[in-house]
């Protein structure tokens, strides 16, 4: 998959693709029907994001909320065949008009054959663009617009919205079902303060910076080392929370890898959140914490020996 990050001067051969325009936060059920709609035979596929997204540019104090970071956004889309990732800076993009966008961006610059849109997409300055002031534009441009209805599922529209609300109470298989996908936290292993080597669990920590987290507590996981010589995928458990026991106050991921010995630092992986095991709870005792552990990953491997 090819990645570029500006609309300005880029390869000629990077024009004429069949793109899906949105966020794409989670990659859930109702981008991938826009995606769906961007295939066509002889078209590559491509799909029109922003960085950073855009409720983070006019809301930089609001409380985090992505479901995805851009690595883990450009994992799921390769995984779904784009062939081009258009990441486009939002500070450039937001004070365009919507005509100025479609004729500049959209027709002269990326030279798009083919734009998909959810019913609901606004775009320019004021979102004063809609989805179907852009199918009037792309006529008059040269470029044909396919509008997607929004996909609903049992409990109504799927949205981001939605499947917070669900990590939110811990329920990860029902924002599975509203994802197409297990919800996953990708990055590179970083350093912790290897308490989990001295109890006799090693983990792998990662940075958890603008992610909407879900339920504090631990998780049965899928462990997918992305590159070096561990590549592939493992099983795990995965601890989210402050760490009460030891007076640790800023959130933070761990990721026990199941049979493992090796060094991940600095190797990027993808944990997939395969079912909520248990609240957070502050133990009285390192004795006592080693127990508990011991009987999570008891009942992780149950868990993931059909997973």
């Amino acid at each position: 998959m090819d990645i570029i990050t500006d609309w300005q001067g880029i390869d000629p051969a990077h024009r004429g693709a069949s793109a899906a325009i949105g966020n794409f936060d989670g990659v859930h059920r109702g981008h991938q029907a826009v995606i769906d709609h961007a295939r066509r035979p002889g078209l590559p596929l491509g799909i029109i994001t922003f960085e950073p997204h855009p409720r983070a540019y006019f809301a930089p104090d609001a409380p985090a909320f992505r479901l995805m970071n851009a690595e883990a956004r450009q994992n799921r889309l390769r995984r779904l065949g784009i062939e081009r990732l258009y990441e486009l800076p939002f500070a450039r993009i937001a004070p365009l008009p919507a005509e100025d966008f479609a004729r500049a961006v959209l027709a002269q610059e990326l030279g798009l054959a083919h734009v998909v849109v959810g019913a609901d997409f606004c775009f320019g300055k004021g979102r004063t663009g809609t989805a179907e002031s852009l199918r009037a534009m792309g006529a008059d441009l040269g470029f044909d617009v396919t509008i997607v209805p929004l996909i609903a599922g049992t409990g109504g529209a799927i949205s981001s919205t939605a499947i917070r609300a669900a990590l939110t109470e811990g329920r990860v298989r029902d924002a599975a079902v509203m994802l197409g996908h297990r919800h996953r936290i990708d990055g590179a292993v970083i350093h912790g303060e290897k308490r989990g080597r001295d109890l006799g669990y090693p983990t792998a920590n990662m940075a958890l910076d603008g992610l909407h987290l879900p339920r504090f507590g631990v998780y049965a996981v899928k462990v997918e080392v992305m590159e070096g010589p561990h590549s592939g995928v493992h099983d795990g458990v995965a601890s989210l929370g402050v760490r009460p026991m030891f007076g640790v106050n800023k959130p933070n991921f761990e990721v026990h890898v199941l049979d493992f010995k090796g060094d991940l630092y600095g190797t990027h992986i993808s944990v997939a959140l395969v079912e909520f095991l248990r609240p957070e709870v502050n133990f009285t005792s390192v004795e006592a914490l080693i127990t508990q552990m011991d009987a999570d990953s008891v009942q992780a491997r149950e868990i993931l020996r059909d997973a």
